[in-house]
């Protein structure tokens, strides 16, 4: 399945969806059969990733790591969310980059690292 934005996507039964049919967002192609705990529904938080069907979008259990929360922070602030929940959701945010090309900060001139200053 092909989709522009994930609000696009329903892997509801009722929706025709093929759970071992991949999908391609933004360029990377994710198999559903590899991430058993990420759903989409369209219904359901505007159709954003989220942890097993539950309204806890995978961007902010990422964000939650990414600002420094460990995974049992994580489980600790979201009691619903198992620690595999967690990891799961990093590697799907993995791989939803993979092989796809992000504006990074401008590059300084003789510098191996990007500029702090616009």
């Amino acid at each position: 399945m092909v989709i522009a934005g994930a609000s696009t996507l329903d892997q509801s039964p009722e929706s025709g969806g093929d759970a071992g049919e991949g999908m391609t967002i933004l360029g990377a192609t994710l198999n559903r059969m590899s991430f058993a705990r990420i759903t989409i529904f369209s219904d359901q938080m505007g159709g954003l990733p989220c942890i097993r069907g539950l309204r806890i979008p995978v961007a902010t259990v990422v964000g939650m790591v990414a600002d420094g929360m460990s995974e049992s922070e994580v489980v600790a602030a979201y009691p619903d969310l198992e620690a595999e929940d967690v990891r799961e959701a990093i590697r799907y945010a993995a791989e939803a980059v993979r092989e796809r090309e992000l504006p990074l900060a401008r590059q300084v001139e003789g510098s191996r690292f990007p500029s702090t200053t616009r």
